[in-house]
């Protein structure tokens, strides 16, 4: 059973992220801390919080996290912990971490109402997409956002959706997944997608 740690930026509840964690075949940890990251086989990154303050959250742990990272762990960031990966945000005045290239900017206003909070369907789903294998296009996910990913290299983006204009509703890069939806809200779907990146931290994918 494989070791996950959900990062714990102190803003909200993440009992659900740790139970789909566990109902769907993995050990989960709620740390405020990734000094002893050697210790598990995954981290997530988990949706919950305000840009500005997660950054300086994880500042003390970037060294281990980024070392972890080099060496293969499977990383999944959840809304905020995918907007934390890129390299800037509307949200805040800090750099965001820098793994991938793009930035964070928020919703159209003018012709959608802010925060989303709803379900949407994917489309265009990669086909060689590791942590949406098994998902159809037209499935339907849990959205609760109000800025979304703007990546420079489109080649990373595993699903897209449909919200005052077309949104990058997944990223895939080597080890480093993302979603801008909620799979622990996403019913069988989501924990569908929870499994597959469960059995990319146990070496099975």
């Amino acid at each position: 059973m494989p070791k996950i740690a959900i990062f714990d930026y102190g803003a909200g509840n993440l009992f659900n992220l740790q139970q789909s964690l566990l109902r769907n075949g993995a050990h989960a940890d709620i740390v405020d801390t990734l000094r002893k990251i050697e210790d598990y086989d995954g981290i997530v990154l988990p949706g919950v919080g305000n840009f500005d303050n997660a950054i300086e959250s994880i500042k003390s742990s970037v060294s281990s996290f980024m070392d972890a990272m080099d060496n293969g762990v499977p990383i999944l960031g959840i809304c905020l912990g995918l907007e934390m990966l890129f390299c800037r945000s509307e949200e805040g005045t800090l750099e965001g971490l820098k793994i991938l290239d793009g930035d964070v900017v928020m919703l159209p206003k003018i012709s959608v109402k802010v925060p989303h909070m709803g379900w949407n369907n994917l489309e265009t789903i990669r086909k060689d997409s590791k942590l949406l294998d098994g998902i159809k296009e037209g499935s339907w996910v849990y959205f609760v956002h109000s800025y979304r990913i703007n990546p420079t290299d489109k080649s990373i983006v595993a699903a897209t959706s449909q919200y005052g204009g077309t949104l990058s509703a997944a990223m895939e890069q080597e080890n480093v997944f993302g979603t801008q939806f909620h799979p622990e809200k996403s019913g069988a779907v989501g924990s569908r997608i929870i499994r597959n990146y469960i059995e990319m931290c146990s070496g099975k994918k």
